[in-house]
C-alpha cells in the first residue's frame, strides 16, 4: 500500500472528476439523494481556519539491524509532503471538487513555504495562510519502514511545534482578513488541533462574524467542546465526548443520551456529530438522535485523517442543504474510503459517489 501522493498531474485529475461530477448523463432514472449532494459540492466555497501542520514522511526500505541499537536500519527511498492538521480537511474539501480557502499560521521559514506549496498543488487558496515569525511552522515527521510486500510501517514520529497561544496583535491581524474572507464563503470550518490558534477570544470573533453573514459554521472540537458553544454544527470522536461529559459511552443508548446533552449543552442550531469509528455516528438534531451505521471495510490500513475527512464532508453536505442524517450518511461513506489508505487520503467526489451507487 502506497503512501498518500502529492503528483503534478493534480490539477488535471480535478478538472475531470469535476467534469464527470457536473455531467453524469441522463438515464432517466431517479438520482440517488446522497449521490445529488455531492454533485452539488461544485461551486461551494468553504474558508478552513485551524492549526495547520506539514505532515513529512520519510520512506526506508528496511535493510538489517542496527548495531548500534535494536532497530531497524532504513535505506532512504523517498520524502513526501503532505498537508496535515486543519489543511487536511481544506485538502479533502478540494478533493470533493469545492473551493477551499486555508487560513491559519505558519512560520517564517522553508517549512512553511512547503506547506504552502503543497496547497498550491492542490489547488486550495491560501490567501489566509498568514506568516508568525515568532513561531515555528509545525511539522510532523514520520519515519516509515517499508518490508517486503506490506504497507509501510511507522518506526518513529518527531513533532517540531509551538502550543503558546497567539498574542492580541496576531489575533487582530487574523480577524481583520477573516472580516474580509468570511462575507465571501459558502460555510466556515475550525479545526482545532491545540496548536495555539484557535484561542476562545478568537472563536468567538469568527462565530460572530459568520452570524453576521448569515453564514454555517462548523468545527472539529478535538476535546475543548465548550470553545465551540452557538455554533451550527460540532464533530468529537467518542473518546472526546466521553472525557468532556465524565462518564462511560459504550450502548448505543449512551452516545444517543451524550449526543443530545452536547447538543444542548453547546445550543447548537444544526446537530451534533459523535464519530464512533467502526460503530458508525451519532447524529443529534431537534428531531432527537440517531445512529448512522459505518459502511463495511473490509481492508482498514490506517484511521489517521478519518475525522478530518468526516468534518469536511459534513460542512460540505450541510452547506448545499443537506439534513443532519445525510451528512452523517455522506461522512461514513468518505471515511470508509480514508482508512483504506496509509496516512492522511483525501477522497474524490467520484470515489465517494462510487460507494453510493
Amino acid at each position: 500500500m502506497a503512501l498518500p501522493a502529492d503528483p503534478p498531474t493534480l490539477a488535471l485529475a480535478a478538472d475531470a472528476a469535476a467534469a464527470a461530477v457536473l455531467n453524469p448523463g441522463n438515464s432517466g432514472a431517479k438520482m440517488n439523494p446522497l449521490i445529488a449532494l455531492v454533485r452539488a459540492f461544485v461551486g461551494q466555497r468553504v474558508l478552513v481556519l485551524g492549526d495547520v501542520i506539514l505532515d513529512e514522511y520519510w520512506v526506508g526500505r528496511a535493510a538489517r539491524l542496527s548495531r548500534e541499537a535494536p532497530i531497524p536500519v532504513l535505506e532512504f527511498e523517498e520524502r513526501r509532503l503532505i498537508p496535515g492538521g486543519a489543511a487536511n480537511p481544506a485538502a479533502n474539501i478540494a478533493a470533493l471538487g469545492a473551493t477551499a480557502v486555508q487560513a491559519g499560521l505558519i512560520g517564517a521559514d522553508a517549512e512553511g513555504e512547503a506547506l504552502r506549496e503543497t496547497l498550491h498543488r492542490r489547488r486550495i487558496d491560501s490567501a489566509g495562510l498568514l506568516v508568525d515569525g515568532s513561531r515555528p511552522t509545525t511539522v510532523k515527521t514520520r519515519v516509515m519502514a517499508q518490508m517486503g510486500l506490506r504497507f509501510p510501517q511507522q518506526v518513529a514520529r518527531l513533532d517540531r511545534l509551538s502550543r503558546a497561544p497567539i498574542t492580541a496583535d496576531v489575533e487582530a491581524h487574523i480577524v481583520g482578513w477573516l472580516e474580509h474572507a468570511v462575507p465571501s464563503v459558502d460555510a466556515v470550518l475550525l479545526s482545532d488541533y491545540h496548536g495555539g490558534l484557535l484561542t476562545p477570544s478568537l472563536v468567538e470573533r469568527v462565530r460572530r462574524l459568520a452570524a453576521e453573514s448569515e453564514r454555517l459554521i462548523t468545527a472539529d472540537a478535538q476535546g475543548e467542546l465548550d470553545k465551540y458553544t452557538a455554533f451550527d454544527a460540532v464533530k468529537c470522536n467518542a473518546d472526546e465526548a466521553a472525557a468532556f461529559l465524565g462518564r462511560d459511552l459504550r450502548s448505543d443508548d449512551d452516545f444517543a443520551l451524550a449526543a443530545l446533552d452536547l447538543r444542548d449543552r453547546l445550543r447548537l442550531t444544526v446537530g451534533m456529530f459523535i464519530t464512533r469509528g467502526g460503530g458508525g455516528i451519532t447524529v443529534a438534531t431537534d428531531e432527537g438522535a440517531a445512529h448512522v451505521s459505518a459502511p463495511a471495510v473490509i481492508d482498514v490500513y490506517d484511521t489517521v485523517g478519518a475525522g478530518d475527512t468526516a468534518i469536511a464532508m459534513i460542512t460540505l453536505a450541510l452547506a448545499v442543504g443537506a439534513s443532519a442524517v445525510q451528512a452523517a450518511r455522506l461522512a461514513n461513506a468518505a471515511s470508509g474510503i480514508v482508512v483504506q489508505h496509509v496516512g492522511n487520503y483525501a477522497p474524490t467526489a467520484a470515489e465517494v459517489i462510487g460507494t453510493l451507487e
